[in-house]
């Protein structure tokens, strides 16, 4: 999951990250981004120039300037607690993530200006009036470059109050958390098994096209195959295929083609290991071509699932209709 935060100076968000943290989420702050900029530039990384440069960047360079470089550094397997989400476009930027939610971390006035003192940073004011004045800055612009802390919060998913012991805010936050958890949207098995053959295909060493299939029966993988010259043969990237290298027009000399296609891989492959395919799904990133299709039907495989359609393959797929194997595009 990738928890966002947003929340007004002293609300505790400091908190949630060493929280989650230690959980083993992943730290990232979109006022990194700023703070390396700063000492790029060489100035202080004070609280004022963090305001101006994410002002300055976001009329640069787009509203969304912090987050779409953030999105360049989440990796979707791992959990993330993101922080320091202070304008609107923002959100809406990392609302690209599949799995992000925002949480907007609350408390009174009276608590937050008390922490704010408490921790007697450099840059914080020392004043209830300069404190306001501050937040007023923060919340209230009519720039749409500037931060808009109250926009913001209108996006977040959850709410979690913190006006009272670190225990008790822990305790919000992992009820929080669970809530979050039961929302996340796994994969279903298509797009599961879909995903490994469009990753299987990068093995492929055609030059031409990377193509891939994977053989499923009762959920698991039996097989994989991805097109690519016969076993012994040079590579085709490496000029083992004289019709892929010359580079001919796509549907032409097929006939003279020494790649095997990743659907024949894949079940000569069973077959040389001696897996029984009979009643297999088979998923590939290309519907068959003729030739694959008669293999298929011949080998017992009872569907077939494709992301993209092959240019010559209507008739391949007329022909698995015609022996009574299902057939979907994805």
């Amino acid at each position: 999951m990738i928890v966002g935060l947003t929340g007004k100076n002293g609300s505790g968000k400091g908190e949630v990250v060493n929280f989650l943290s230690q959980a083993g989420f992943i730290a990232s702050s979109l006022s990194d981004i700023l703070r390396e900029e700063l000492k790029n530039r060489q100035k202080r990384v004070t609280r004022t120039n963090l305001i101006a440069l994410g002002k300055e960047l976001r009329e640069t360079h787009g509203l969304s300037v912090l987050a779409d470089k953030m999105l360049l550094k989440i990796q979707p397997d791992k959990n993330f607690v993101i922080d320091s989400i202070r304008n609107p476009a923002e959100v809406k930027a990392l609302k690209k993530l599949k799995n992000f939610y925002l949480i907007d971390i609350t408390a009174t006035e009276k608590v937050r200006f008390a922490r704010v003192k408490k921790r007697k940073r450099e840059n914080d004011p020392k004043t209830l009036r300069e404190f306001r004045r501050l937040e007023r800055a923060e919340t209230h612009s009519k720039d749409p470059a500037s931060q808009q802390l109250i926009q913001t919060a209108k996006l977040s998913d959850f709410k979690v109050a913190n006006n009272g012991t670190l225990d008790q805010f822990q305790n919000r936050l992992r009820h929080t958390i669970q809530k979050i958890s039961q929302l996340i949207k796994r994969p279903g098995w298509d797009e599961y098994f879909m995903n490994i053959a469009l990753q299987v295909a990068l093995r492929s060493n055609c030059i031409k096209r990377k193509v891939a299939s994977v053989l499923v029966k009762d959920r698991r993988i039996i097989a994989t195959g991805y097109n690519g010259t016969p076993r012994g043969i040079k590579n085709c990237n490496e000029g083992g295929c004289p019709r892929c290298n010359d580079l001919v027009s796509s549907g032409t000399q097929l006939g003279e083609c020494f790649c095997s296609h990743a659907e024949e891989n894949a079940i000569t492959q069973s077959a040389y290991h001696g897996v029984n395919i009979h009643g297999a799904t088979l998923y590939s990133t290309l519907s068959p071509c003729i030739m694959c299709t008669k293999m298929i039907i011949n080998s017992g495989i009872q569907e077939v699932v494709f992301n993209a359609r092959y240019p010559l393959g209507e008739t391949a797929l007329g022909l698995l209709q015609a022996a009574h194997i299902k057939t979907r595009g994805l």
